[in-house]
């Protein structure tokens, strides 16, 4: 959630931390979107990582979701458009359609018709008859308004789950987790469980899984990273709320980082226009760093090699130009 920052100390405050951190450049910054840059998912081509898309949210009535070269560049052929304001994207890979047949699938909240959608990537064609209508059950508008998404693949079944996340919503019980299936009439998504704390501070929009470790992570704005199971037969005990002290104002955008022997939770620090990085084991800040952002919602990594201009992986942030910048990993000083 953007937040215009009145009073002069305030504003103050946040030039002044800005300045005390030095920039690290982006490799890449993309071609500009029509609209609003709100949330990238980064698909790793497996047959050659150089040929890899970035795919983005354009947060807009009549946006879409735009995807791009390594160069920035919008393939128009890849994106999706017409989508009644996008919000946040993610990616997983070998969903399965047949006993025979995988795809890898992108799926995106579509706030203004109340549900999320979900493509085939990298043919991108629809596998939601239109799209699957989320919080059903809400009362008040705000609550039915999906706005992140965060997908989960089992380590023990290669189930994949949509876990959403709303506007607004109960203090209990604020996301909801939808298993991805299909039968013979075709792809489903059905509600398996309600979890997770919520303070009624702002809202609940970033939120990412390590698949790994089958763990989820989201931001209550205003509170903490809350931290919870992802299988549902794990339960919903709350494992943690972290990392307030760090941060700025808004709790935003979350990226995981996996290596082989460590981890990483880059969060972004939004009014602050920076990033806030976790051990990924431990929960312990590490340091701040600043990427020129400004007022970065979402952000994704991936620590695979994508050919010679990132030879490192790739760090995706939403930068508040109608555009996302591309930093190669090694940038980040993680490893």
């Amino acid at each position: 959630m953007k937040k215009l920052l009145f009073g002069f100390s305030l504003l103050a405050i946040v030039s002044s931390c800005k300045k005390q951190l030095p920039v690290i450049k982006p490799t890449v910054i993309t071609e500009k979107t029509p609209n609003d840059t709100d949330d990238p998912a980064i698909w790793v081509n497996p047959n050659d990582a150089s040929k890899s898309i970035v795919f983005g949210t354009d947060k807009k009535t009549n946006g879409g979701i735009y995807a791009f070269n390594l160069d920035g560049k919008i393939i128009h052929e890849k994106s999706i458009k017409n989508i009644q304001r996008p919000n946040n994207v993610d990616l997983e890979y070998g969903f399965k359609l047949t006993d025979s047949t995988k795809t890898d699938i992108i799926a995106f909240t579509e706030r203004e018709k109340q549900q999320i959608r979900v493509f085939s990537v990298p043919d991108m064609k629809p596998l939601d008859g239109g799209g699957f209508k989320v919080f059903t059950d809400a009362t008040e508008l705000e609550h039915n308004a999906p706005m992140g998404i965060a997908l989960y693949k089992s380590p023990k079944t290669e189930t994949i789950y949509a876990i959403v996340g709303r506007k607004a919503g109960p203090k209990t019980g604020y996301l909801y987790q939808y298993e991805l299936v299909t039968d013979s009439l075709g792809v489903h998504a059905n509600l398996v469980r309600k979890f997770g704390n919520f303070s009624g501070k702002k809202e609940i929009e970033a939120i990412a899984v390590d698949n790994e470790n089958g763990i989820v992570y989201y931001s209550d704005e205003g509170q903490c990273v809350r931290k919870y199971y992802a299988e549902p037969s794990m339960g919903n005990e709350e494992l943690g709320c972290f990392g307030s002290e760090y941060f700025t104002d808004d709790i935003e955008g979350i990226a995981i980082a996996k290596y082989k022997n460590k981890g990483f939770l880059i969060v972004s620090n939004q009014q602050a226009h920076s990033f806030n990085i976790f051990d990924l084991k431990t929960d312990a800040f590490i340091k701040e760093i600043n990427l020129g952002t400004i007022e970065t919602d979402g952000c994704d990594v991936t620590t695979v090699a994508l050919g010679n201009k990132f030879p490192n992986g790739l760090f995706v942030s939403m930068n508040d130009e109608k555009n996302f910048f591309f930093h190669d990993l090694a940038l980040l000083d993680l490893d």
